[in-house]
């Protein structure tokens, strides 16, 4: 698998400093999107980490180095005046695909700006607690009309939450969500949050990898609580039955 691996870590360091049309494909003019950035960065560190267990230095000092300087340029010019990381590097416009950041670890869950951002989209870019993948009318997209809650982010909030210290707040969001599942259990990929239905494809299959990632997260925490309780000598008592 290594020279799969290091092909792609190059073709990432290669391109990443290359506007494009971004996680969700849309069909307006190629920017220069943060969470492409985010991901090539993952490859650059990634691949270094693997470098480094491979004892091939020259490699893991190479792609460390293009790592550091997509960190660096994204910290740079992705962050609005609040701090809250953005859509891309033109806009203040919120992504929910920048909810990423704390899971891929970009920076620690305790930054600010990490904190800030994913506040941000739970408040101000969710529709009845459910999350957009961003808001039509900021992005040319290039298509007409609303569209529904994308299911994935939503699961990714809950983990997000998790990870900054939102605990209640990330299984109150995750009941939520599981309580739209469908009769077999299953998601779509978006969520109309006014009635419940399901759009687009079904199943979609990373819905439910980011299902399991929030499910895990709630459980942790859960279980973290209940360690410290009895550490204590308190007893947990759950807030939902």
């Amino acid at each position: 698998m290594w020279p799969i691996i290091s092909r792609q870590v190059e073709q990432a360091i290669d391109h990443w400093r290359e506007p494009d049309r971004g996680i969700w494909e849309v069909r307006g003019e190629p920017r220069h999107f943060t969470s492409s950035k985010l991901m090539c960065w993952v490859a650059a560190d990634r691949g270094a980490r693997l470098a480094r267990i491979r004892e091939d230095s020259d490699a893991a000092t190479r792609w460390q180095k293009a790592a550091d300087e997509i960190h660096a340029d994204i910290c740079a010019n992705a962050l609005d005046a609040r701090g809250v990381f953005c859509q891309h590097y033109d806009t203040t416009a919120l992504d929910a695909s920048l909810l990423l950041m704390p899971l891929l670890r970009f920076l620690p869950a305790d930054d600010p700006r990490i904190r800030a951002t994913v506040l941000a989209i739970a408040d101000e870019l969710t529709r009845d607690g459910l999350v957009q993948r961003y808001q039509v009318s900021q992005t040319d997209d290039g298509l007409a009309g609303e569209e529904g809650t994308f299911t994935i982010c939503s699961f990714w909030l809950v983990s997000a939450l998790a990870e900054i210290g939102e605990h209640w707040r990330a299984r109150d969001l995750c009941e939520k969500v599981l309580s739209y599942a469908s009769p077999l259990m299953l998601y779509a990929e978006e969520i109309d949050p006014r009635s419940g239905r399901h759009l687009g494809n079904f199943p979609q299959a990373f819905t439910h990898l980011a299902l399991i990632n929030a499910v895990m997260h709630v459980i942790n925490d859960e279980k973290e609580a209940a360690a410290q309780a009895m550490a204590r000598g308190a007893t947990v008592t759950p807030r939902h039955m």
